[in-house]
């Protein structure tokens, strides 16, 4: 006679750790891919505008894989720095703070990878360092101005989102939007 013993402390201890880390790869992952979608969005519209421009020139160009490879490059780096917390001193200030100075801090850390990527693939290539340094939206600090600017009015809605859906509460944002019922929750 084999009775079902029930689960040691251990065993359950084992089990829920398990459950935990399973739910918390499930939420980092939903993460990433919004983050990702996102970017992938708005850099795939830069790359068709710059196509565009460059049709009207009778140059051809097809690169949406800058578009895809990018995306996935910087939305772990905003898993990252949305891990760090490094704001997290404007929490009790009104929203449009933080959702600004997320904009602001992402756009320079965003150039800055852009940089760093271009000129490890410029070395890597047998460039000098000084070939290897992008000429950022044209070159010179107007281009790179620019730029600065389109990343970070890009990231605005971005932002806003995500920290009106946190003050709103997990669930409440997208019932608003989407008129999915919130578990839990009276209405």
């Amino acid at each position: 006679m084999h009775a079902n013993p029930e689960p040691s402390d251990t065993e359950t201890i084992a089990e829920g750790s398990t459950t935990n880390l399973k739910t918390r790869a499930m939420r980092e992952a939903r993460r990433f891919a919004v983050m990702f979608l996102y970017l992938w969005a708005i850099l795939g519209v830069y790359v068709l505008d710059e196509r565009v421009i460059l049709a009207q020139r009778g140059t051809v160009m097809t690169a949406q894989g800058f578009a895809f490879i990018n995306a996935l490059i910087l939305a772990k780096v905003m898993l990252v720095v949305e891990d760090l917390n490094l704001l997290r001193w404007l929490g009790p200030r009104p929203l449009i703070y933080p959702i600004l100075c997320d904009s602001l801090l992402l756009s320079i850390l965003f150039i800055c990878f852009h940089v760093i990527e271009k000129l490890i693939a410029g070395v890597l290539a047998g460039k000098s360092f000084a070939e290897s340094v992008p000429a950022i939206g044209g070159g010179g600090f107007v281009g790179l101005a620019c730029v600065a600017v389109i990343l970070f009015v890009m990231l605005i809605p971005f932002f806003a989102f995500k920290h009106v859906a946190r003050k709103l509460g997990p669930g409440r944002l997208n019932a608003m939007l989407f008129g999915t019922p919130m578990r839990g929750a009276d209405r």
